[in-house]
């Protein structure tokens, strides 16, 4: 019995310090070192409340505002993952047949490939500088703004992630929306 009881504490003290210590030194550093990453990079409104996270996609579908990759997880951050259907499965072509539906994509002007697949987590927050500017034409027409405006827009909103290594430069979908709502 004596072993059991002490293989037992053993057990209980390296889950503390492996658990509880390393997740408290790891959290506190991080909170140190980058503490608006370390709080989830939470988007507040003037008001103080949260509208969401920079690193987290949100479900936009009115025609005035950009929208974000397809969704696997119909953007639940509780249930990230993707569709894990392989690119010949019937149920993912309909999907993206109607995603391709959707944005009115023609044979004449082709929809970005971003904006037709998801992305492995279901919760990617940024699409292609390309994606976006696919879809300057149908926010200014719902807003009554020149395309020109919403172009320049994005630009001021693209970024690249990776430096000048990254190929493509990405714009986050939410921050994008937020500065829309601040056009006059």
């Amino acid at each position: 019995m004596q072993p059991f009881i002490a293989s037992l504490r053993l057990t209980v003290v390296t889950l503390l310090i492996c658990v509880a210590g390393y997740t408290a030194l790891t959290l506190g550093f991080a909170q140190i070192v980058a503490p608006e990453t370390a709080a989830g990079s939470l988007i507040r409104d003037p008001a103080g409340t949260v509208i969401g996270s920079r690193m987290i996609a949100q479900k936009f579908t009115r025609p005035r505002y950009f929208w974000p990759r397809p969704s696997a997880v119909d953007y639940n951050a509780a249930g990230a993952g993707g569709s894990n259907k392989s690119p010949s499965n019937p149920d993912l072509a309909a999907r993206a047949a109607t995603t391709i539906e959707s944005y009115g994509a023609t044979n004449e002007n082709p929809l970005p490939a971003d904006l037709a697949a998801a992305s492995g987590g279901g919760l990617d927050p940024h699409i292609t500088l390309h994606a976006a500017l696919y879809q300057a034409g149908r926010v200014a027409e719902a807003r009554g703004l020149p395309k020109a405006r919403i172009e320049e827009l994005v630009a001021t909103h693209a970024f690249a992630p990776g430096g000048l290594l990254t190929p493509d430069r990405l714009v986050n979908v939410l921050e994008l929306n937020l500065a829309l709502e601040d056009l006059k």
